[in-house]
């Protein structure tokens, strides 16, 4: 079992920066791949990011790529998310998850552990 806690989110300005921080405790954190996703009011919720075991590996959402960078940090069982130049459409709760496949992956169904969502709001 593996329970994560994200946080970080906020209100900011449009061209702001914030970083999401997820931290995980229980099973051994470094076996999993990491994800943020996100899920904006009426919408599905979609995979922002992802990173392998040993971060060799990473995947963006193309509306993300070039401001978000996702990284981890298995020392200290967390993942982060800095998201720079921030877009109003980047409103969103935010959600980190692990999956048991060793693979990159972005397939929702294939993460099983979930953090409790951190809410990002941008203004314009």
């Amino acid at each position: 079992q593996v329970q994560l806690v994200d946080t970080g989110g906020g209100l900011v300005q449009a061209g702001d920066s914030l970083r999401l921080s997820c931290t995980a405790s229980g099973r051994t954190f470094t076996r999993y791949t990491m994800a943020w996703f996100r899920q904006a009011p009426g919408n599905e919720r979609e995979c922002v990011a992802a990173i392998t075991w040993g971060g060799g590996s990473t995947y963006y959402r193309d509306s993300v790529k070039g401001r978000f960078t996702i990284s981890r940090d298995n020392a200290k069982n967390t993942v982060y998310l800095q998201m720079n130049s921030l877009k109003p459409e980047d409103t969103a709760v935010y959600y980190c998850a692990a999956s048991d496949v060793t693979t990159l992956t972005t397939r929702r169904e294939l993460y099983r552990y979930w953090g409790q969502g951190t809410q990002v709001t941008v203004s314009s």
